[in-house]
C-alpha cells in the first residue's frame, strides 16, 4: 500500500505530466500543500524530495519549489563520425554553417555558447599506452564546453588529447582562440594531412562526482555516461582521444550497424 507521501507525489506528478503545472511554475508552499492534503509538513517534504529525485521539480533557495524545465536532449549516433568526415574537406564557409552539437541537438550555431581551453601536458602511462608513444611525450590537452544559450549547464564535459608533434605543423591547432574550429577535430587533423580510418567508442556509467553533478546540474540520483572515443588514422595509428562525460537524464545514444547481405 502506498505511503501518504507517495500518494501526494503521485498527485503532483500527474498534474505536472498533464500540463496543469507547467515548466517554471512555482508549486504551492509546503504549508499550503500540507493544508490541502491534510498532512504534516514533513510528509509534504518527503513527497517533494521524491519529485526532486525524479528530476520533475527543483528547489530554489529562498524561493520555493518549481517545476523543472526540460533540458535540451542530445541524440548521439555513431553515424555522426562519417557525417563529420564528409564535411572535413568542405570549404570553410560550408563548415561554418553547422557542427556536431547542432547535428546532435537540432539547434543552430547562433543558439550555442562555446568555451575551449588548451594546455600542454606530458604523457603518463595511460596516454602513452593508448597512443603507443613514450611516457613524457608532449600532448595538447583540450577541454570543451558547449551549452544552449537559454540554459546554464553544458551538454557534455569533454577532454581531448592530441600528440603535439602530430599537429604542430599547423600552429593554429595549438591555440584555443581558434575554437570552435569549423568542421571539428576531423577537419583539424585533415589540415595536417591526417585522415581517420576508424573510431572506437567505449561507454560505461557511474554516479557523478560532486563537481560533475554541479556543473551538469544533475537531479539527485542521476548517473553519468562515460564515453572514451579513440580515433585512428587510415594506417591504424591512434591520433586523438576524447573522454566525454554525458548527463544520463538528457542523453540518448543510438548505434546503427549495417549488416552485409548473405
Amino acid at each position: 500500500m502506498a505511503k501518504a507521501y507517495e500518494r501526494i507525489a503521485d498527485e503532483l506528478r500527474r498534474s505536472i505530466r498533464a500540463g496543469e503545472l507547467r515548466p517554471g511554475d512555482r508549486l504551492p508552499s509546503e504549508t499550503k500543500l500540507a493544508e490541502d492534503h491534510r498532512r504534516s509538513v514533513p510528509t509534504i517534504r518527503d513527497a517533494l524530495r521524491l519529485l526532486q529525485d525524479e528530476g520533475l521539480i527543483e528547489k530554489l533557495h529562498g524561493r520555493g519549489n518549481f517545476v523543472r524545465k526540460p533540458r535540451t536532449t542530445v541524440l548521439r549516433t555513431n553515424e555522426r563520425h562519417q557525417w563529420e568526415k564528409d564535411r572535413a574537406r568542405e570549404p570553410k564557409g560550408e563548415r561554418l554553417k553547422t557542427g556536431s552539437t547542432e547535428h546532435d541537438t537540432g539547434l543552430t550555431v547562433n543558439d550555442l555558447v562555446f568555451h575551449a581551453a588548451y594546455r600542454e601536458i606530458k604523457a603518463g602511462s595511460e596516454l602513452a599506452d593508448v597512443f603507443d608513444v613514450p611516457e613524457g611525450t608532449a600532448f595538447i590537452e583540450r577541454t570543451f564546453r558547449t551549452r544552449y544559450d537559454a540554459e546554464n549547464a553544458p551538454f557534455t564535459l569533454v577532454t581531448s588529447y592530441l600528440v603535439r608533434s602530430l599537429v604542430e605543423a599547423n600552429p593554429d591547432l595549438l591555440d584555443a582562440a581558434n575554437e570552435p574550429w569549423p568542421g571539428g577535430t576531423q577537419s583539424q587533423l585533415h589540415s595536417v594531412g591526417i585522415e581517420l580510418g576508424r573510431i572506437e567508442e567505449r561507454v560505461t556509467a557511474r554516479p557523478p562526482t560532486p563537481e560533475e553533478a554541479e556543473e551538469l546540474e544533475l537531479p539527485p540520483g542521476t548517473s553519468v555516461l562515460l564515453l572514451r572515443k579513440t580515433s585512428y588514422d587510415i594506417e591504424g595509428r591512434a591520433v586523438e582521444m576524447s573522454d566525454v562525460t554525458l548527463p544520463g537524464d538528457r542523453t540518448e545514444m543510438l548505434f546503427t550497424t549495417p549488416l552485409e547481405r548473405w
